[in-house]
């Protein structure tokens, strides 16, 4: 008979996420999520079968997370600019997960032009948002969210790092100039 679980595997992935936002993804060891816990590191593998599918489960999480963020975003009168202000957002207020999501190494290194959808699950999503909301025909939308994505990533990377902070009067007036030099340009100089 197999040992009963002391711990529920949503109770496990919950301590995984909380270890991992406090001290970031190297942190997460079984000893030391057994340790928060309060156990061993031997009642996590009654429920998992090694710590790849506890950090593959931590990442799921992690994703979720951040895909409520892209919610909230995508709710909001500006979408697009609702995105890219909650992907901010998303880097300061939990920035160990942001590092985990999109400040890893990448096993391979993909052209700019197709890092989006590989990173973030809630691409096609965001891109309509674009096409949608500017009028935009596909390749226009994916270049302006390339760009405006290379520059908000830039911002976000800096607050998850502590690098240095900005307000959101700042965020929003820095998104807005380059996001409406960025639209002139991919719509060719017109400005309607």
């Amino acid at each position: 008979m197999p040992p009963k679980c002391k711990f529920t595997r949503e109770e496990i992935v919950n301590a995984a996420l909380d270890l991992t936002r406090e001290e970031g993804i190297e942190a997460l060891t079984a000893r030391a999520l057994g340790a928060k816990l309060g156990s061993s590191a031997k009642p996590i593998f009654t429920v998992f079968e090694n710590m790849e599918e506890v950090l593959s489960e931590v990442r799921k999480a992690a994703k979720a997370l951040y895909a409520d963020y892209i919610k909230t975003g995508l709710s909001q009168d500006i979408a697009f600019k609702g995105v890219g202000t909650q992907y901010i957002l998303f880097s300061i207020k939990e920035p160990k997960l942001f590092q985990l999501l999109f400040m890893a190494e990448q096993p391979q290194r993909p052209p700019v032009k197709s890092i989006l959808p590989v990173i973030d699950e809630n691409y096609p999503q965001i891109l309509a948002s674009v096409q949608s909301g500017y009028g935009l025909e596909e390749a226009d939308a994916e270049r302006l969210y390339r760009h405006l994505w290379i520059y908000t990533h830039g911002i976000a990377a800096l607050c998850a790092t502590n690098m240095c902070s900005f307000t959101a009067e700042e965020i929003n007036g820095m998104m807005t100039e380059v996001f409406l030099g960025l639209l002139k340009e991919v719509k060719g100089g017109r400005t309607e």
